[in-house]
């Protein structure tokens, strides 16, 4: 088959050296610059370089337009693959090719479709995680789907854990969803639409700590911020923290959320949970966090004295 990609960082990388070690003619490869925004400096090995090396046509795009619909149009495709393009592809496009356009997403679908599908699975305390391959329609992330692979979620795992996991699985799915294509042996699913959800990109302001929630949705916000994803933050007596490791306490704690309590095991515990008054909530124990100055901190040593309270924003 001629084949077209579209894709970008490492999800796109990784899905470029899988066909490029098919049996199948990679014709166009499409990617966006790159770009300054904290979440897209990250996994960011370069589809254009690879594309290059392997003397591939490489055309940059933030988002298509009647150039590229036209240039894709001369070079009569049988199927385009895309893997995390970050804009709409319009149905002029990912119609064109006589076999349409495969998208590989790093969920499950049809949940965690959209953006960051790995941190907000994280978060929410889903039991696995995966990737889908499934052929594009007109709405995101929605088309039929041909393979789907997971993985299991651990119960210390973190946001960089997963994506490990999941990113490993891109390379034999498009292998095996090429092959099931150009054999004519494809069959692809549609989605339980009852079952969607679509979630946005993830900015800072989506890792600043709320202390009114539970100290497991806490710890999961932690974990799903790993290094090097910016990481969950508070403030302390007006100075961003940001906590790199915590842990849910066997003990119930009670009184107002984000006070700096007592020490337990390598931690400091800091009440969590809008109902924390009823003194029926565990805590979160901060073992570990880091400062601005990029400092790394023992919390044990940074919390010289119990008391005060963590809180989302500068006091003053």
């Amino acid at each position: 088959m001629r084949i077209a990609m579209f894709g970008y960082q490492t999800w796109g990388h990784r899905t470029l050296r899988a066909l490029l070690e098919s049996e199948h003619d990679v014709a166009l490869v499409v990617t966006h610059p790159q770009s300054d925004h904290a979440y897209e400096r990250i996994w960011a090995d370069s589809v254009a370089d690879l594309a290059t090396e392997h003397g591939v046509e490489v055309v940059l795009r933030n988002r298509p337009d009647q150039a590229l619909a036209d240039r894709l149009a001369e070079l009569e495709l049988d199927l385009i693959v895309a893997n995390n393009w970050r804009t709409w592809i319009p149905p002029e496009i990912f119609r064109l090719p006589e076999h349409g356009t495969l998208n590989v997403h790093d969920s499950l679908l049809p949940a965690y479709a959209g953006f960051s599908p790995i941190i907000w699975a994280l978060l929410n305390g889903e039991k696995e995680v995966g990737v889908t391959a499934h052929m594009m329609d007109d709405e995101l992330d929605a088309g039929p789907i041909l393979l789907q692979r997971a993985v299991e979620v651990g119960p210390r795992d973190t946001a960089t854990d997963l994506f490990h996991k999941t990113v490993d699985l891109i390379e034999p799915l498009v292998s095996e969803s090429l092959e099931l294509i150009a054999s004519g042996r494809a069959n692809p699913v549609p989605q339980d639409r009852s079952k969607a959800s679509f979630f946005h990109k993830r900015s800072i302001e989506d890792s600043r700590i709320d202390w009114a929630w539970p100290a497991e949705d806490i710890e999961r916000l932690i974990r799903a911020q790993s290094d090097p994803y910016p990481n969950a933050f508070t403030y302390y007596r007006d100075q961003r923290i940001r906590i790199t490791e915590a842990f849910v306490t066997e003990r119930s704690y009670g009184g107002t959320p984000g006070r700096v309590f007592i020490r337990e095991g390598d931690g400091v515990v800091i009440v969590a949970g809008a109902d924390a008054r009823y003194g029926r909530n565990p805590g979160l124990a901060i073992e570990r966090l880091r400062t601005d100055d990029g400092v790394e901190h023992a919390a044990t040593d940074f919390f010289r004295s119990m008391g005060g309270y963590l809180t989302r924003y500068p006091e003053s």
